[in-house]
């Protein structure tokens, strides 16, 4: 599909390069989401805040809790570009297996690559916010035992934003990030060739 809204390509007037290295990692260069966004020089200016927070240690859930729930909402909305680069640029640091992302691409908390309590928990987060848009009284209860108010509200919170973070990248066809992963790269896991 070509992208309804195509990303800035260089050379950038020093306006737009300046709010393009203010998004990204010192000297990595900026992904085609941005380049979208920063079309958009308001939006961009105001997004940068909350997204920084969203991807900060200023979080009150760790950086796997965090990337458990965005490769999770992602994959939800179908949100291939989004979930590509954070399994890309994250996924070793929140300690993924393969099966672990194929299990949060297409399939479910009750995974066996799931050990943890907590990891499965927070899939079923993610499912009840996009497929409810909130939690039912069990499962709110079995979240408030594992996590703070405040680490709730972070929970919500993110899954929200990745859901609008989503729903941009689809409406706007932002082409794949070269090198990415693809939903189909892990599909091939046999613990979910039923799904």
């Amino acid at each position: 599909m070509n992208p309804r809204i195509r990303a800035l390509e260089p050379p950038y007037e020093t306006e737009t390069a300046d709010a393009l290295a203010r998004m990204m990692p010192e000297g990595v260069p900026p992904i085609l989401l941005f380049r979208t966004f920063v079309k958009n020089p308001a939006m961009t200016t105001a997004m940068r805040g909350w997204g920084g927070y969203e991807l900060s240690a200023s979080l009150s859930i760790s950086l796997r809790q965090r990337e458990l729930l965005i490769d999770r909402t992602c994959a939800l909305c179908g949100c291939e570009y989004e979930w590509g680069v954070h399994v890309a640029f994250f996924g070793d640091a929140a300690a993924l297996s393969r099966d672990q992302i194929a299990s949060l691409t297409h399939g479910s908390a009750a995974d066996p690559c799931w050990v943890a309590a907590a990891d499965r928990l927070l899939i079923e987060a993610a499912d009840s916010l996009h497929n409810a848009s909130s939690f039912d009284d069990e499962l709110y209860g079995r979240l408030a035992d594992e996590f703070s108010e405040a680490q709730l509200l972070d929970v919500m919170m993110l899954c929200g934003w990745y859901h609008a973070i989503s729903y941009a990248a689809n409406g706007a066809r932002v082409d794949l990030e070269p090198g990415s992963p693809r939903f189909a790269d892990f599909s091939g896991s046999a613990e979910h060739a039923d799904k």
